[in-house]
């Protein structure tokens, strides 16, 4: 790593996570984000050449089946619905304007 974590950094960095940190958390968490830095440098140094990026490290493809139409008899489905009028289920409102 080139740079050390300033205290600057861990201000900002508080500020975005919304963080308050006792000065001892903060050199903890300047400690943690140094070795973390430090991690990324040596995956840096990996020699990566040939491989293609990847999302994820199994091959995880969608499995949703693809939407099918077809014609259904929904009578059964809808014998105990509410009454219906022009087409439509008929139901009770359910907004009001009290808040």
């Amino acid at each position: 790593m080139t740079e050390k974590i300033t205290d600057e950094t861990m201000d900002y960095v508080s500020i975005l996570a919304k963080l308050s940190l006792s000065e001892e958390e903060r050199e903890e968490a300047k400690k943690d984000m140094e070795k973390m830095l430090n991690y990324i440098d040596v995956l840096q140094e990996l020699d990566t050449e040939g491989i293609e990026p990847s999302a994820h490290v199994f091959p995880i493809y969608n499995v949703m089946r693809e939407d099918e139409s077809f014609e259904k008899d929904t009578s059964e489905l809808l014998k105990n619905a509410p009454k219906e009028k022009d087409g439509c289920i008929v139901v009770p409102k359910t907004i009001g304007t009290e808040a």
